[in-house]
């Protein structure tokens, strides 16, 4: 149902008005999955870089806190 909705809404958003030309269309559509691609790779690459900089403060952090409670 939630797949049906989605391609319905999509559609519905490529084809604009009725006038528009099939052609239009057919082009719109056939760009989505590059489109779909291009932007999971951004949101990969986005979480990679979110991630690496939350362990790298982390590391740090348990290392003050480490310092804190173990003394050599």
């Amino acid at each position: 149902m939630k797949k049906l909705l989605m391609a319905s809404i999509i559609l519905a958003g490529m084809m604009g008005s009725a006038s528009a030309d099939p052609q239009t269309i057919i082009n719109n559509i056939a760009s989505v999955p590059g489109k779909l691609h291009n932007h999971i790779q951004m949101e990969i690459e986005k979480t990679k870089e979110y991630q690496s900089k939350n362990w790298a403060k982390m590391k740090e952090d348990f290392l003050k806190i480490k310092a804190k409670f173990i003394k050599n």
